[in-house]
């Protein structure tokens, strides 16, 4: 009697931690589905009625190269944390991840060469993120896995059409638009990919807690970093600086920069 009691208790076990994981992933499309809302809406608010200026592409390229600038570092940081020792396949993706990223602030940055321009500064906003989650991810990775499943499904959804909107600017060719058409994931589909590798690692209650929370603070300044780039004159821009620096090397890297350089990610 007490072996099958042991056996009913192990099993509830399991249930009760199956649930509190649905539970977890569905919080966190529920924080995705919001991001995609406020998102479309930002951009309806402009885009009804008026097409992509070349001063708003100039913002919204800028802010991305700074915002995905070494960003391999978060994930290998995510990648070594000690919570993943056996989590081999959410590391190996992270790993995979970290190395399919590592070059796309290049393809921003080379978009912008493409119109004859250079990034701005880095706006305060991207200066925030980078502030908050290069601590953060040390002690508390998820939260910075959370904010990476934000940025990576928040042009789907509802946001699409609009996203795809933002494309008919009359300056826009193929040439400078390598890098909103690549972050539209119709070639590879990192928004699903990572939900994907986060529900098959069998995470914990906290482990949910620290994603959520990262969901939700990573769409607060990603947002901030979208009404930079479409209102020009917003409050953010009170901390706009008026050149960026770049040495020779460095710009001679962004113009060089061919798409052939990502592999299978360019086709």
């Amino acid at each position: 009697m007490r072996s099958h009691s042991r056996c009913e208790s192990g099993r509830s076990s399991v249930l009760d931690s199956d649930l509190r994981e649905s539970d977890g992933l569905r919080n966190l499309l529920s924080c995705i589905g919001e991001a995609q809302e406020r998102f479309a809406e930002l951009l309806k608010s402009y885009l009804l009625e008026h097409p992509t200026t070349v001063d708003q592409y100039i913002r919204y390229l800028s802010f991305q190269y700074h915002l995905t600038k070494d960003v391999q570092r978060y994930f290998l940081a995510i990648a070594a944390h000690g919570d993943l020792a056996r989590r081999r396949g959410l590391r190996d993706f992270l790993c995979s991840f970290a190395n399919e990223e590592e070059l796309h602030y290049l393809v921003a940055a080379n978009d912008l060469a493409k119109l004859g321009l250079r990034p701005l500064p880095m706006p305060f906003d991207v200066e925030l993120w980078h502030t908050y989650f290069s601590k953060v991810v040390v002690e508390r990775p998820f939260v910075r896995l959370g904010a990476a499943a934000i940025l990576e499904n928040i042009s789907d959804g509802v946001a699409k059409e609009w996203v795809r909107k933002a494309l008919q600017g009359s300056f826009l060719t193929r040439d400078n638009t390598k890098f909103l058409v690549l972050h539209q994931h119709e070639a590879l589909p990192h928004g699903q990919q990572i939900l994907a590798a986060i529900e098959e690692a069998h995470l914990e209650p906290g482990h949910f807690a620290d994603l959520n929370e990262g969901a939700r603070k990573g769409t607060v300044l990603y947002l901030r970093m979208a009404e930079w780039a479409i209102r020009p004159h917003t409050l953010s821009s009170i901390c706009d600086r008026d050149t960026l620096d770049l040495d020779h090397c460095e710009e001679e890297r962004i113009r060089t920069f061919s798409m052939e350089e990502l592999g299978s990610q360019a086709a």
